[in-house]
């Protein structure tokens, strides 16, 4: 069967093409893909060549947030059927390792991830109109959702796990640095956890009207207003966590300045090193807490979106069909116009 696939071979170098795709074997399902989400890291492998130390060393395709609709099934599926409309967990713990075994699967020493570059060969990703997966990596949704919004399970994902690594938020007092697709799902999941207050801060308005809509009681567009945090910093800060989403060191600073004495922050952006003034760390007692993916985290995202307790709709601020990626991944890098911009697959 013939299946059109996007297709990275380097900076700025990203082709439609025709592959194929085979029958699916036992535990296997083929899936039509419908809608899949562009990443921040997507959006590194594009313009970047890759982060960090992960580089591109041979063509790839791109994508991990996708949700689609089963085609055909091989044996041993369990309940899923042809038909069925899936979102697509992209996450492939070996389930032996010594870190699965304690239960921390999102630390599987040999995971496996959609359209990652971190392993040689690289693994393939999911922006294509066809691609065989696991049965054990769809998660159903209803009729009542669209595949565009199962797309958005995967970030979703990141941020109740980040949620989960922060601790009760249940009449806390929450700030949120970084306005982006995942700080904007971080204020919802910090107000879905009963968060008397979200403050959300960014450069772009744009990104701040989207955090509101998502559940923020406040936007500070610290751009425009530099003096809009200082009443959170005095006598010693104000929030009891912090999701530090934007991996930029001037929003480290405003974090550490604005978090209380035994406050928690929560790094969820990543970037290579990023300076932090231990002596503030240390004289408030902050904890200083990173997040990694998710695991059981996949199906729970599936869920609040699937039941209607978190809209993921607001962050969906662009749609491009397959042909015209190009143009997607320019706006999806553009702050100013996007949040999370997504590829449609007829």
């Amino acid at each position: 069967m013939q299946t059109r696939v996007c297709r990275l071979y380097d900076k700025h170098d990203l082709r439609i093409e025709t592959d194929t795709v085979g029958e699916p074997q036992a535990g296997e399902v083929l899936i039509a893909i419908g809608a899949g989400g562009i990443c921040g890291s997507d959006l590194h492998y594009y313009h970047d060549g890759g982060f960090g130390p992960i580089r591109v060393q041979q063509p790839i395709i791109l994508g991990h947030e996708a949700a689609g609709t089963v085609e055909a099934v091989g044996t041993g599926v369990g309940d899923i059927r042809p038909g069925d409309r899936v979102a697509l967990n992209p996450s492939r713990p070996c389930g032996h390792c010594a870190y699965c075994a304690e239960g921390l699967s999102q630390h599987c020493l040999n995971m496996r991830f959609l359209g990652s570059a971190l392993r040689f060969p690289h693994e393939q990703g999911a922006f294509r109109e066809r691609m065989i997966v696991d049965a054990g990596q769809c998660e159903k949704i209803s009729d009542g959702t669209s595949l565009a919004e199962a797309a958005c399970a995967e970030p979703l994902a990141v941020c109740v796990h980040a949620g989960r690594r922060a601790g009760s938020l249940q009449d806390k007092r929450v700030l949120v640095t970084g306005a982006g697709p995942i700080g904007s799902l971080c204020a919802a999941v910090a107000r879905h956890a009963g968060a008397r207050e979200v403050v959300v801060t960014d450069l772009k308005d744009a990104a701040l009207a989207v955090a509101a809509e998502m559940g923020a009681t406040r936007t500070v567009n610290v751009a425009k207003d530099a003096a809009g945090m200082d009443a959170y910093c005095a006598d010693k800060g104000y929030f009891d966590v912090v999701f530090e989403c934007s991996a930029a060191a001037p929003a480290m600073r405003a974090a550490l300045a604005a978090v209380r004495p035994l406050g928690t922050i929560v790094q969820v952006g990543v970037t290579g090193d990023l300076p932090v003034p231990i002596n503030v760390l240390v004289g408030k007692e902050i904890s200083l807490k990173g997040t990694h993916r998710f695991h059981a985290e996949y199906a729970e995202a599936v869920r609040l979106i699937d039941e209607r307790v978190i809209d993921v709709k607001p962050i969906i601020t662009g749609t491009y069909a397959l042909e015209d990626a190009v143009a997607a991944f320019a706006v999806a890098g553009d702050r100013s116009r996007s949040v999370k911009v997504q590829l449609r697959f007829d």
